[in-house]
């Protein structure tokens, strides 16, 4: 019977040097997803697509390919295994050849036949829209050009697993974006199993599907994008995922599916329920908090509103970043728009505000 995942890993771990690198109780990479690899440089990402790759052979653990265990003394299998694999890494690392001899260099080095191998050549130039330059010089390629040969002759391969690491980080922001719409779209057509790795928070949100957040080598949440990003187990995950506002406070009562959290004088209402006298943290992400001026010095108003003054204000293309110095301190994003309506500033006091549905509960460690 076989599998319904493509890959499996079971307790492994990579050690370089005597020193753990990679700590992976379970993971599971099902047929057909796209998994996202998300952390900060040095996380283990680049390491873990070498395990998933079997580049990098576990110190102990199990990997799965197909529900068969890898067996790492079977050079010939370990070869078989990769043959079925592609990767695109952040740099496109093409020959100093044309674009289509680039493209179906894989195919070469796999014995395809030479009108096989000329068809998929050109069916993967025209679906990443380089057919017109199938005969230039790979040398002379812009960057967003050049990856898009390198994932042609990733895709003319036909894999079962693609790996991606980092593949959009060198473009700039708007041929990064145009271009990773145009290959999900190309990925959900082909159905190719893809582990992407990144660092980058939108391409996460933007890529859908599952993501894996990789801290210090060790994997600490898996679930879809949304979850991962609206409702973090950890602090160390809300803060990667962008949560800039945690208060620590008390639970103090429940009530209607709501739990009542008490930090000082600040009253902050949660959705879903919690047990009584729990040390929390409430996990609020910048675009949740709303913000409106505020006469002096006010007193707090009922529940999640928090007063503080503007510290600092760091504009953005479509936002502006804003920073209290409210106890405890609250970092909002407010449109461009609604920044110059309330014509905010440093030195404004304000009223800082979010609902119920916004106020994401963590336990306190």
């Amino acid at each position: 019977m076989t599998s319904v995942n493509a890959m499996e890993l079971h307790q492994a771990a990579v050690v370089y040097d005597d020193s753990p690198v990679l700590d992976v109780p379970n993971l599971a990479v099902s047929r057909g997803e796209v998994l996202t690899l998300l952390g900060e440089n040095g996380s283990g990402k680049t390491t873990l697509l070498r395990l998933l790759g079997l580049l990098v052979r576990p110190a102990r653990g199990r990997v799965l390919f197909d529900g068969e265990e890898v067996d790492y003394g079977d050079a010939k299998s370990i070869l078989e295994l990769r043959r079925r694999m592609a990767a695109v890494m952040q740099e496109p690392l093409l020959c100093r050849m044309t674009v289509r001899q680039n493209v179906s260099l894989g195919l070469r080095f796999r014995g395809i036949p030479k009108a096989a191998a000329a068809e998929r050549v050109g069916e993967w130039l025209e679906r990443l829209n380089i057919s017109n330059l199938a005969d230039r010089p790979a040398s002379t390629l812009s960057g967003g050009e050049a990856q898009r040969a390198s994932l042609a002759r990733a895709m003319a391969l036909n894999p079962d697993v693609l790996f991606l690491d980092e593949p959009f980080a060198a473009l700039d922001a708007p041929t990064r974006q145009k271009l990773l719409q145009e290959f999900l779209a190309l990925l959900a057509e082909s159905g190719v199993t893809t582990v992407f790795a990144t660092h980058d928070r939108g391409e996460a949100l933007g890529l859908g599907g599952r993501v894996a957040v990789l801290i210090q080598g060790r994997i600490a949440q898996v679930g879809s994008a949304e979850a991962v990003f609206s409702r973090p187990r950890k602090a160390d995950v809300a803060r990667f995922v962008g949560v800039e506002t945690l208060l620590p406070g008390k639970v103090i009562g429940r009530e209607g599916g709501s739990t009542d959290v008490a930090f000082g004088s600040v009253l902050i209402r949660a959705e879903g329920e919690w047990d009584g006298d729990e040390e929390v943290l409430v996990a609020v992400r910048p675009d949740e908090i709303d913000l409106r001026p505020a006469e002096g010095e006010s007193e707090n108003l009922g529940t999640n509103l928090i007063t503080g003054r503007i510290t600092k204000t760091v504009p953005a293309e479509s936002h502006y970043r804003i920073e209290l110095d409210s106890n405890p301190p609250v970092v909002a994003v407010v449109s461009r728009a609604r920044f110059r309506a309330l014509e905010l500033g440093v030195g404004s006091i304000v009223h800082a505000t979010f609902p119920a549905r916004a106020a994401h509960l963590l336990k306190r460690e």
